[in-house]
């Protein structure tokens, strides 16, 4: 019986596809404990320290994707190298090899294991053959690190920043586990200079880790998932089975879910990193509250947005070619924004629909009765009419990025605008309360002013360390009570 029970426990330490290691699962929060007992004693020292994390943080990766970790490991041999031959050139077409040499190296990593079912789909559909996918596995999180590590060389090269003197202190960057997998994606301007200066973990920053983590893990493990499972899921498996105004909530309820999933997890990684004396930046800054689709994103998965911005938007030329180029470029970063997210026709249309946005917003920014409305002593109505326009247009936007293909979310559409039977309201209520409490309650939460929410987290700050134990428990207990049978992985696990 107890070399059985040690063979299961064995067990847990293994890669398994079915039960990637995630922050909200038990075995994360055992790893973890374990973890910051040997990093406190190890804080104060450089390489050491830098060590321990990095392989903690390649089997945290190990335990997300398996074998795979070896890709991770071969991206940051080649961009360490890369960027420091770059940063020692002086003739332009070698510096611009170079250059090409990573984008080839990551783009075509990405390329391969993302996009070559896709194209052979396409190839498959035009020749008139019956399309085979090849047995690819999807790498968790290969479009953040590859991201990551391409903003790494393209500073160099732009002489941002000057490349690292080690290779340690490039695989810590890379491999740092709260952002790994899931992003928020970090600029090695932001954090590189980080890792040179004394660990250092004040009240504040223990404060604020705590509070980020609370409440990311009750976003992701209470109201995502719950809401998920017990609801949107059920909606976009069948839209047919169900009248339009259960779809249109379905659409709301995704809308909160996918916010919930992914700003649950950037809050959670940010307060992990807090908690071991390094600094984020803010990912989310409650996107829903938009005014309009370019507030819009510049609050949502912002790391993203202006990674698109500054890598591919400002490279194509910006606004700084005239009008018709600016609405161009504009539509091409989302088009490509739209493919990073997924290899499918519906993810391309998502970024369409909001490169389209963006463009037309900004013609109409530049139009007198744009100055008017904004002068106006009817502010706050246009304020309120803007955000309620843009909720709606991104909602209708997620209806592509949801569906598993262009027909169910065609049968989503068609079921609001044809099936609406709005007389079954008070069954759905009833028969949905605990759905639609929790619904209410992540909107609610959304939509409460900054400045509340701040005060909440100088509440934590100021608990004591019993106080602050406490409420960790207590999250933990509420998220053991509302759990699921299995696993639920973050959505952008995928991407």
């Amino acid at each position: 019986m107890f070399a059985i029970d040690i063979h299961k426990l064995a067990q847990q330490f293994v890669y398994d596809p079915q039960a990637p290691l995630i922050f909200n699962s038990g075995l994360f929060l055992f790893l973890f404990t374990a973890f910051l007992g040997v990093y406190i004693f190890l804080h104060k020292t450089h390489r050491p320290k830098l060590l321990f994390v990095t392989l903690f943080s390649l089997y945290f990766y190990y335990k997300s994707s398996g074998i795979y970790f070896i890709l991770l490991l071969s991206t940051t041999c080649i961009d360490f190298m890369l960027a420091r031959w770059l940063w020692q050139q002086t003739l332009p077409w070698k510096r611009s090899l170079l250059l090409t040499l990573s984008l080839v190296a990551n783009l075509g990593l990405l390329g391969y294991f993302k996009y070559t079912n896709f194209i052979h789909e396409i190839f498959s559909h035009a020749a008139g053959i019956a399309y085979q996918p090849f047995e690819i596995f999807l790498p968790v999180g290969i479009s953040f690190f590859t991201f990551q590590s391409l903003s790494y060389t393209i500073d160099v090269y732009r002489k941002k920043i000057k490349p690292v003197n080690h290779l340690l202190d490039y695989a810590f960057y890379i491999s740092f586990f709260p952002q790994l997998v899931a992003g928020p994606i970090v600029r090695a301007a932001d954090f590189l200079p980080q890792i040179y200066k004394p660990t250092v973990v004040t009240p504040a920053m223990l404060g604020r880790g705590i509070f980020l983590i609370c409440t990311g893990l009750f976003k992701k493990a209470v109201i995502s998932n719950y809401i998920s499972l017990n609801f949107v899921d059920r909606i976009f498996d069948a839209p047919t089975l169900y009248t339009g105004l259960e779809n249109l909530f379905g659409v709301y309820g995704y809308a909160l879910q996918i916010y919930c999933d992914f700003s649950g997890y950037s809050d959670m990684a940010i307060g992990i990193a807090l908690l071991l004396g390094f600094h984020f930046n803010l990912n989310f800054d409650s996107p829903y509250q938009s005014k309009n689709i370019t507030e819009f994103w510049r609050r949502w998965h912002m790391s993203l947005s202006s990674w698109l911005r500054d890598y591919l938007y400002i490279s194509l030329g910006g606004n700084r070619r005239g009008k018709f180029r600016t609405y161009i470029n504009l539509l091409v970063t989302m088009l490509l924004g739209g493919l990073w997210h997924g290899a499918a026709f519906r993810f391309i249309l998502w970024g369409a629909l909001h490169g389209f946005a963006l463009a037309v917003h900004k013609a109409v920014q530049e139009t007198r009765v744009a100055a008017q409305l904004s002068s106006t002593r009817f502010n706050k109505f246009t304020n309120l009419v803007g955000i309620l326009l843009t909720f709606h247009f991104v909602c209708f936007c997620w209806i592509f990025f949801r569906a598993p293909d262009m027909e169910t979310a065609w049968q989503v559409f068609t079921r609001i605008t044809t099936h609406f039977t709005p007389g079954i309201l008070l069954d759905f209520i009833w028969g949905y309360k605990a759905v639609l409490f929790l619904m209410l309650v992540g909107y609610v939460l959304h939509f409460i002013p900054s400045t509340t929410e701040h005060k909440a987290e100088s509440w934590v700050t100021g608990l004591p360390l019993a106080g602050k134990a406490a409420l960790i428990f207590l999250t933990i207990l509420l998220v053991v009570q509302t759990k699921s049978a299995g696993i639920q992985p973050f959505i952008y696990f995928q991407f």
